[in-house]
This record gives structure tokens, C-alpha cells and sequence, in this order.
């Protein structure tokens, strides 16, 4: 912020825009303070003018410059920001702020009127109007809202009494589904009467439908004509040729009807959007797309990723949308770019991560290693942004590249243990998986154990590791003693809760069931005994006590079930492959 007590502006007036300035930069994220900071910077000095201090004036462009940097598709504020600049410095100024809200949201059509209707006052050039307004209807002319603009666009061409002018933005209306279609037709009808015929459609339709009328005339033998009765026939044939694209229109126009009144905030705001709201939009989505026009399903997606655009879901959605469309891979780019770098919070990675694996399917590999870099600078203990990008390192670099992206991260005094722990399970897992070695990824879970030892998911995994062996031949016994092995260190060592140990126990139990030797109903039978029994026999209750005190106390109501109807319980825990899609389960 500027040096508030410049220029000898009130102290109390600089204190309150310091305390304010702090709160916001202490949240960023808190809507409140930021309009309350806009609204003391406007009250400096009774109301900011041109004859304001430099000192206050620039207070309130850098205010506005942040909150606008923050939250860029509140397009009121654009609109208040491009007034106070005209007031302050003239229409100049003005228009850079118009030009940097219509950027920041295209799609606005509220924010485009503004700027037109402010371009028609302050400029009295008709091209560079007219250069305007069609670039705002190539932005908003498609909204189902946009009749403010086609009102302002209409209303100009009649102050330049442009009557071809107003009759051809007549014609391109008319085909628009939007909600006041039937007004437009109508003026356009009664205009197409006072137009020339060469006026009213292309040379080449009139030529069809003169023609047609002759031809007709010829059939029934009728007798030579006057021009205007050829004239009022012809008319009577495109009257009703534009009558039918009304028709088209107003179907199209009813379709859209139900979803566009179910839209109940169809602009940005930092709250939250009800469930049906959103539910509302991804139906409107459904429909467009399945009508298969891509200019109206591409606008419907830009208006739903404005109102939407805390939402990953939708930007997801947008770009597999346009990934479909062929020959977009820029607009698919630009996409993911605008929800990374703008609007989806880094709390939630999975839209630049997916913007990382389009870029790596692109050929554009540090790109994609970037994009993990970044993500990473702001949230360095994610564990899925760490593992995806040594599963980038893996598939360009191969294992050994993988493994250091691991380690350099385990090392890191900026990763939790929790998250160490997971990476430590991913290197155990690589190994295994992709070098295919089960000796190296065992002797990273006996290596770590000690350092992770409370963490379930480092004990989830290795149990996992360990049932997934293949049986060989002539080895089972040492199979089952590896697994034993895992069970009792999980037993003495861990120091995850009770309840999680007495859970975790049910996959071994199933184990000896399932692929257990002879004497295994003997080791289940203590197993059940030891660790499901009562407290006097319990090995957890013993162990619990002996390390700090702690009793296993009942067991939670899932795995009570489990533990009592062994049957359905173990294939129940089991139902899907060990293994699959579990090692995401600390990033849901």
C-alpha cells in the first residue's frame, strides 16, 4: 500500500486503511474485509476527485488494483473502478479499466453494455463504436440475457438514423434463442416491409424466391403481371421464410426456458452455490452438448465457469468438453491456464496436476515438471503433487529419477511425516511394481518402519505388499512368516491406535483362512484369542499399558461387524483387489 501519512492526509483516516490493508493481507480470501477496504479508500478525503491528493488517489487504484487481481469477475467493481476514473482522469483512463474488466470477463453482459454505452457518449467516431459493439456481440451476443446489449447496439444505429444498419443487426437477432426473441422479431417485421427488396435477404435466396413466384404464375396460366404484384408475392414468400426461422427460435428459445429459470445466480460471487444449483448447471450442459452446436455449447460453458468458478468439477468438465472438439488444443490449454492461475484454489491441486498431464501428452515435459515445481512452492506437503510428479520422472526419465524425486522430498523439513510416510510406501511400491523386485521394496518398508511406525497408511501398505506375494512353490512357509512377521511388528511396534491394529487384523485372519497351511487355524484361533479377546488376554491392552498407558477399548462399531461375521466381513473389507485405488485414499 501507499505511504499513508503523505501529503498530511488525516492520521485517523491512514490508520483505519493500515488496519484495514493488514486484515486483508492476513485472508486474502475474506470478501469483507476487502469491501471494506475498497470503501475506506473511496471515503479518503470526503470522496476522492481530480483535485484528490496524489498520496490518496493512489491508495485507491492500489486497492482496487489487488481486489480486482483477487476476485476479477465481479464486474460491478469494474464498473465502479471505470467511474471512478472518469471522474477522476478522464474517459482515457476509463476505458483502460473497461478494457481490463471486458479481459478479465469476457462473457459479462452487463459489463460490455457499460463500456458500449460509455464508448457512444465519449466518443464521436461511429467506426470505433461500431468496432465495440461487434466485438461485445461476438462476447455476449449468444446470452440468453442479452437483450440490454442488442437494445444499446439498437438504440446507437438509430441515433446515427442507420436504417440498414439496424435492419441487418435485426436479422442476426432474430435467429438467437434468448428471452425477448419475440420483441425482435416483430421490430424486424415491421421493418423488412419499408426495406428494398435487395435489402430484406441475399441476392441469391431473392433470386431463388422471384424465380419460384414466376414459376408458380406460369403453372396456373396466369396473365401478365405488374410488378407489384411479383413484388407483394415475393415479399409474402420471405415474410414467411423469416417466419419460420421465428418458429425455430422460439423453440430453441422454450428449451432453453426451463434450465435458464432455474439459474438463480447467473453471475460470480465468493459464496457458496447451493446443491440444486449445480445440479442445474450440469443438466443445461447436458442438454447443450447433446444438441451439438459448439459456439452456443462453448458460451454456456464460459457462462457457467464464471458463476461456477470456485468449482473444479465444471473447469474438468470444460476442458475434456473442448479436448473433444478437434484441433482445440490451445483452447484446452487457455482453459486449464485460467482455472490454475485464477480461480480454483491451490488447496485443490487436481485441475494443474490434470494440466500437467496435458502438457506432458503435448511434448511439453518441463512444462509439466513446472507446474508440479509450482504447486509445490505453495503447498509443499502434498503428497499427491509430489507422487505424480515422480510418476512424470518414472515415464520420462525412468525409475532411478523417480526414486530421487522421492528421497529429495523425504529429506525436505518441509513434508510432514504423514506425508513422508506415503512417499516412503510409493518408493516401496515402485520397486516392487515397476522393477519388479520385492526383496528391495521389503527392505525399504524394514528400513522405514521405525520412523513411521504411527502411521496406519505405512502399515496399510506393507500389509497390502505382503498378501499381494505371488504363492511359489515350495516356499509357502517362508511366505507366511513374512506375513506373520508384519503382523507382529504391527503388534509391538506401531504406534497407530488399538482400533486401527484390531482392523488391520482382519485382512491376516483372512489370510490364514484363505491361504493358510495345515497348523493356520491354530495361528488364527490365537490371533482371535490375542487380539479380539477379552482385555485380560488382549496383546494390545498389554502393549497399550506397557508404552504409555493406554487400553484398547471397544471396538468401533465397522469393525465390531467385521471382527463378529468373519465371513461377510473379510470379503466385504476385501470385495475389490488389494491394492486397487488405495494408495489415493490419504488425498480424497
Amino acid at each position: 500500500m501507499s505511504d499513508f501519512n503523505q501529503f498530511g492526509a488525516p492520521e485517523d483516516e491512514n490508520a483505519e486503511i493500515k488496519t484495514l490493508a493488514l486484515e486483508v493481507e492476513a485472508d486474502t480470501d475474506n470478501f469483507e474485509s476487502w469491501e471494506k477496504l475498497i470503501r475506506a479508500c473511496e471515503a479518503q478525503e470526503g470522496g476522492l476527485n481530480r483535485n484528490s491528493s496524489p498520496q490518496a488517489l493512489s491508495t485507491l487504484r492500489d486497492a482496487y488494483d489487488r481486489f480486482l487481481l483477487k476476485f476479477p469477475l465481479l464486474f460491478g467493481y469494474w464498473k465502479k473502478y471505470a467511474d471512478l476514473e472518469f471522474n477522476i482522469s478522464g474517459p482515457e483512463s476509463a476505458e483502460m479499466i473497461y478494457e481490463r474488466g471486458c479481459a478479465s470477463i469476457t462473457n459479462c453482459v452487463d459489463l460490455w453494455t457499460s463500456y458500449c454505452s460509455f464508448k457512444m457518449e465519449t466518443t464521436h467516431t461511429p467506426h470505433l463504436v461500431r468496432e465495440l459493439f461487434e466485438r461485445a456481440a461476438t462476447c455476449v451476443g449468444l446470452d440468453f440475457l442479452a437483450h440490454p446489449f442488442w437494445d444499446k447496439y439498437l438504440e446507437y444505429e438509430e441515433r446515427q438514423e442507420a436504417q440498414d444498419r439496424i435492419f441487418a443487426i435485426l436479422q442476426r437477432v432474430i435467429s438467437i434463442p434468448m428471452h425477448q426473441y419475440a420483441r425482435y422479431y416483430e421490430k424486424f417485421r415491421q421493418l423488412a416491409h419499408t426495406q428494398p427488396l435487395t435489402e430484406v435477404c441475399e441476392p441469391e435466396t431473392l433470386a431463388r424466391i422471384q424465380a419460384e413466384v414466376n414459376a408458380e404464375a406460369a403453372a396456373y396460366g396466369a396473365a401478365a403481371r405488374s410488378e407489384a404484384e411479383v413484388e407483394r408475392d415475393v415479399r409474402t414468400k420471405i415474410d414467411a421464410m423469416y417466419f419460420e426461422i421465428f418458429q425455430h427460435t422460439q423453440e430453441e428459445t422454450t428449451k432453453r426456458w426451463t434450465f435458464e429459470s432455474e439459474l438463480k445466480r447467473p453471475y460470480f460471487h465468493v459464496t457458496e452455490l447451493e446443491h440444486a444449483q449445480l445440479t442445474s448447471w450440469r443438466r443445461y450442459l447436458d442438454f447443450e452438448e447433446s444438441a451439438g452446436d459448439y459456439a452456443r455449447t462453448a458460451f454456456l460453458y464460459e457462462r457457467c465457469v464464471v458463476t461456477c468458478a470456485l468449482y473444479d468439477e465444471f473447469w474438468f468438465r470444460y476442458a475434456k468438453w473442448m479436448a473433444g472438439q478437434p484441433g482445440k488444443q490451445e483452447e484446452v490449454r487457455h482453459i486449464y491456464m485460467r482455472a490454475s492461475t485464477i480461480f480454483v484454489p491451490i488447496s485443490r491441486p487436481g485441475i494443474r496436476l490434470q494440466f500437467a498431464y496435458f502438457e506432458e501428452s503435448s511434448g511439453r515435459v518441463d512444462v509439466a515438471r513446472a507446474i508440479h515445481e509450482a504447486i509445490l512452492m505453495q503447498l509443499p506437503d502434498c503428497a499427491e503433487a509430489i507422487i505424480s510428479w515422480a510418476n512424470l520422472e518414472r515415464r520420462q526419465s525412468g525409475l532411478d529419477a523417480a526414486i530421487e524425486v522421492l528421497k529429495s522430498q523425504i529429506d525436505s523439513q518441509n513434508v510432514g511425516l504423514f506425508t513422508k510416510a506415503v512417499l516412503v510406501s510409493h518408493w516401496a511400491y515402485l520397486l516392487w511394481r515397476t522393477k519388479g523386485s520385492s526383496e528391495e521394496a521389503r527392505t525399504v518398508f524394514v528400513k522405514n518402519m521405525q520412523w513411521y511406525a504411527d502411521s496406519r497408511h505405512f502399515w496399510q501398505k506393507w500389509i497390502d505388499f505382503e498378501l499381494q506375494q505371488p504363492a511359489v512353490a515350495g516356499e509357502e512357509d517362508q511366505q507366511s512368516e513374512r506375513v506373520k512377521h508384519v503382523f507382529t511388528e504391527l503388534v509391538t511396534k506401531s504406534r497407530i491406535s488399538p482400533a486401527s491394529k484390531q482392523e488391520l487384523h482382519l485382512s491376516y485372519m483372512a489370510y490364514l483362512q484363505d491361504r493358510g497351511g495345515k497348523d493356520a487355524m491354530k495361528e488364527f484361533l490365537a490371533v482371535d484369542r490375542e487380539i479380539y479377546g477379552p482385555s485380560s488376554l488382549s496383546m494390545l491392552d498389554k502393549s497399550a499399558a506397557k508404552e504409555n498407558g493406554v487400553s484398547s477399548g471397544p471396538l468401533d462399531e465397522a469393525t465390531k461387524l467385521k471382527a463378529e461375521n468373519r465371513y461377510p466381513g473379510y470379503y466385504e473389507y476385501y470385495g475389490e483387489p488389494l491394492g486397487s485405488g488405495q494408495g489415493n485414499a490419504p488425498f480424497a
